[in-house]
């Protein structure tokens, strides 16, 4: 921890990527415009209904005057569902979607476990949700000079891809569908151009990373699991989820695995770059300070809201001059 005028905060005060952030907000401009030489990313992890906290932090970031500083933007699951709908200007509406319209047994229902069924209805989000009651301006993330990267892994080709360029709103639909079937909540496999897909997750776990790989030289993280939350091995989840994976594509569930081994090891490291950055590529990965309870397949309304407003709220001097 960095002591600070008598406040504790969990990452360096002078970080990289706090530098170029705020000096992207001061000169303004957009995409396309920028004379300081740097790529930023923001990555944006989802995690199910732990796709709140993100959701949130994207709204924080939005009323502090960080909206249009970042050149690419990488989603991960339900966190590019955030990410959509921060690029249409309209985070306040996916915000309450979360326990408005999401923390239902229609959306997620452990009981269809019991009957060999899939326990997260993604369908209901997309073709209700996201098109009917809350509709996401997809022709407005079309228009945004910021691309979205969303994180999809192919199944027969075992890989990961993180499409920007879509032909039409019914184009990213398709991968914002695809890129959150996750596994063993859903029953088979999305289909994005045509092949067989499901969540970017199973194979890369951070949406960070993808960052990396696509050049950034500053990425804002923003990660929904505590720090304190790490593991050593897989646990009886990723071991069931693995085997499920393997009965879809044969060698499928052992690459899932090992990506949530390097998974594991990439959290450690933005633990340890939150507050020991290096320059370049510099990445602050912000987490929730304290586990709020809200699990991947929470539907209790007040968890939820509680969740949403404390890190929409928190005071994060990090951001403000």
């Amino acid at each position: 921890m960095t002591e600070v005028s008598g406040r504790e905060f969990p990452w360096a005060p002078d970080h990289p990527v706090l530098t170029v952030l705020r000096a992207r907000r001061a000169a303004g401009g957009g995409p396309g415009r920028r004379a300081d030489g740097h790529k930023i990313g923001l990555a944006v992890e989802g995690g199910g209904m732990r796709g709140i906290v993100s959701c949130a932090m994207l709204s924080a970031l939005e009323d502090l005057g960080y909206g249009q500083v970042f050149d690419a933007i990488y989603g991960g699951s339900s966190g590019s569902v955030n990410a959509a709908y921060f690029l249409a200007g309209d985070l306040w509406r996916s915000l309450s979607i979360y326990y408005d319209d999401l923390a239902t047994r229609r959306f997620i229902d452990l009981r269809r476990l019991l009957r060999r069924r899939a326990l997260l209805d993604v369908d209901f989000a997309f073709d209700e949700v996201f098109a009917l009651t809350k509709p996401l301006d997809t022709a407005a993330v079309l228009r945004s000079p910021t691309p979205l990267h969303v994180t999809i892994a192919l199944v027969d080709e075992q890989r990961t891809i993180w499409p920007s360029e879509f032909e039409s709103s019914a184009d990213l639909t398709s991968a914002l569908r695809a890129g959150s079937w996750l596994p063993v909540a859903t029953t088979g496999t999305a289909t994005f151009r045509g092949q067989r897909a499901i969540d970017g997750g199973a194979l890369i776990s951070h949406p960070s990373r993808v960052a990396l790989a696509d050049e950034c030289t500053h990425v804002l993280s923003l990660s929904t699991r505590p720090a304190h939350q790490r593991r050593n091995r897989p646990d009886l989840l990723q071991r069931y989820a693995a085997t499920r994976l393997d009965a879809t594509s044969p060698g499928l569930g052992a690459l899932y695995l090992e990506g949530d081994r390097i998974g594991q090891v990439d959290r450690r490291q933005l633990d340890r770059w939150r507050v020991d950055p290096v320059p370049v590529p510099a990445v602050l990965d912000l987490c929730p300070t304290t586990d709020r309870g809200v699990s991947r397949y929470d539907i209790d309304t007040g968890r939820l809201q509680a969740a949403g407003t404390v890190e929409r709220q928190r005071k994060n001097p990090l951001l403000e001059d």
